[in-house]
């Protein structure tokens, strides 16, 4: 009956996690800033929607093969055997026990009758169970769990990290590249105009002043080729390093990438900033911390109550006696005892105190994680929309710079213009180029951003090929 009872009152003691504040969401407008309303569904494969095989392979290596997502998935592991050892309390422990003992005094037998000899062995089934009738057990299994659920969207924020830093390493590599290509045909360009302008000087067309002018640039353009060398192989190392391989070694993904290519940025519709709570692993891992708190709290002030144990201990024991077998009895215990506290010290009292401010703490934290996300995505936005804005100017550049190109051409053909001038106008082409592959560096280099800070990708069309086939073609 006292077992029946026990039971009853565990059952009325708990219950699931209360629900987590929703104070963030006030916090929330019903558009962004710096852009409509606008539908979507999320995607979580966003970088595919680049349409770049080699890219979709380093983040699926990235995924695989990063210490940092290995790392997170180790304290998911952690998280989750403490939440076991945590709902372990809201069980009853059963123990099983033995014990053998033989007692001989080697005393008379007269004397033995009262101090005999005792050989006793003994079995049995030893059951202990705190009940849980003010939730304290409850709550506390409650916080594990929730604290494991907070580790398990910290992993997908590594994931996520993961993806993102390997599209940025890649977009960075490859537009490094692109630029170190259009730097050198510059750099031969104006290599070109020196001699040229030299050879004028010799026969007394172009000035000192001209020479000197002509051979400073070209050295301006040589200086530029060494840091660019340099981000390239430190994007590699570093591309190495996040897929957990040694630095010093040749990646055969970059290799497979020959070409500088530069993959074109996808449109994007950010969605709803309500949605970034639903989105974004930080937000549901901050989520999921206040609620941790607020169990916590809630055991807290569950541990001013009185607490029930109840134990029962059911076996059975052989004696002998003197050297007399008696038989087997059987030991059976039960017993239901409670304990509350009277005086600490205020020791009960300061821990509630601490658990309701951690649950404050955690509920600020939850708002500042909001609002800086909002502001990344705001952000983003205004960058990747000034980014698209400078690529028309810098689009309409390039095409009256190549219309003068042509035009260049028609007139050195029929002798209006010489050489020097003709190399003057290519040289401007490049330098256009060289601008257009900067801006299209950094406007892939936006959209990845603003992926991140959505908290994965939006599907705006039709979806991407899940493996796209080769590369776009080169700038």
């Amino acid at each position: 009956m006292g077992l029946g009872a026990a039971l009853l009152l565990s059952a009325c003691a708990g219950g699931p996690p209360g629900p987590v504040k929703s104070g963030p969401a006030a916090l929330l407008t019903p558009a962004f800033g710096q852009a409509g309303e606008i539908s979507g569904a999320f995607e979580a494969h966003w970088w595919q929607r680049f349409n770049d095989a080699t890219l979709a392979a380093l983040v699926a290596e990235a995924q695989r093969a990063n210490l940092d997502l290995r790392i997170a998935a180790e304290r998911v592991q952690q998280a989750r055997a403490g939440s076991t050892a945590a709902a372990s309390r809201l069980a009853p422990t059963v123990g099983l026990t033995a014990s053998a003992s033989d007692q001989r005094s080697g005393l008379p037998d007269e004397v033995k009758r009262g101090q005999p000899d005792v050989r006793a062995l003994r079995a049995g089934l030893d059951l202990g169970w705190e009940v849980d009738l003010f939730g304290a057990a409850r709550a506390a299994a409650d916080a594990a769990e929730l604290d494991a659920q907070a580790a398990a969207e910290g992993a997908e924020g590594a994931r996520l990290l993961a993806a993102g830093e390997a599209a940025r390493l890649y977009l960075v590599w490859q537009g490094a590249r692109a630029r170190l290509q259009r730097l050198q045909s510059l750099l031969q360009a104006q290599a070109e105009t020196e001699r040229l302008t030299r050879s004028r000087a010799a026969e007394g067309l172009s000035s000192r002043f001209d020479v000197a002018r002509a051979a400073a640039e070209t050295q301006s353009l040589a200086a530029q080729l060494p840091p660019l060398r340099t981000l390239v192989a430190v994007t590699e190392q570093q591309i190495a390093v996040l897929l957990g391989r040694n630095p010093g070694e040749p990646l055969p993904l970059l290799q497979a990438a020959a070409s500088a290519t530069l993959p074109d940025a996808p449109a994007l519709a950010p969605g709803q900033p309500v949605e970034l709570l639903a989105r974004r692993p930080d937000l549901r891992a901050a989520e999921r911390q206040l609620a941790a708190e607020g169990a916590r709290l809630r055991e807290a002030r569950a541990d001013l109550l009185p607490k029930f144990f109840f134990s029962a201990l059911l076996g059975r024991q052989d004696l002998r006696i003197n050297g007399l077998d008696l038989a087997p009895v059987r030991l059976s215990s039960v017993a239901l005892a409670f304990t509350t506290p009277i005086f600490n010290a205020g020791r009960l009292r300061a821990a509630q105190e601490r658990a309701s401010s951690r649950e404050r703490a955690a509920e600020l934290s939850y708002e500042r994680a909001t609002l800086a996300a909002l502001q990344e995505v705001e952000s983003s936005l205004v960058a990747l929309a000034q980014e698209r804005e400078r690529g028309t100017a810098l689009d309409a550049l390039l095409a009256e710079r190549r219309a003068a190109l042509a035009h260049a051409q028609s007139l050195r053909r029929e002798g209006q213009i010489d050489l020097l001038q003709l190399l003057d106008v290519q040289r401007g082409l490049i330098a256009a180029e060289l601008s257009h592959v900067e801006h299209r560096t950094q406007l892939a280099l936006d959209a990845v951003q603003l992926y991140r800070a959505l908290g994965g990708g939006w599907r705006t069309g039709e979806p991407a090929a899940a493996a796209p086939s080769s590369n776009p073609s080169s700038l």
